[in-house]
């Protein structure tokens, strides 16, 4: 499953849980409604934060495997010079 899915899956499992939740409570119109209007944005501020700490994540990877990556080709070039070395002699 695709991270992208599951963010989707979860924020929307989140605000059809919240509003179930409120519309279910006996309260007023008003108090209701101001519940949803509250449960929204925290619903959206927690889907903010998982999707900044997933960037931040996916950042951290790509970051670590460019490292890799060129100490890689580093490695490759040191190689292929002392190749070219012991051919000449």
């Amino acid at each position: 499953m695709s991270l992208g899915r599951f963010i989707v899956g979860f924020a929307i499992g989140s605000i059809v849980g919240g509003v179930i939740g409120v519309l279910l409570a006996p309260q007023s119109g008003e108090e209701t409604r101001e519940k949803l209007a509250d449960k929204s944005k925290e619903i959206c501020e927690k889907a903010h934060d998982a999707v900044s700490e997933i960037q931040n994540k996916a950042d951290g990877i790509v970051n670590d495997m460019q490292s890799k990556g060129d100490e890689l080709i580093a490695k490759l070039q040191e190689v292929i010079n002392k190749q070219k070395h012991t051919d000449e002699a």
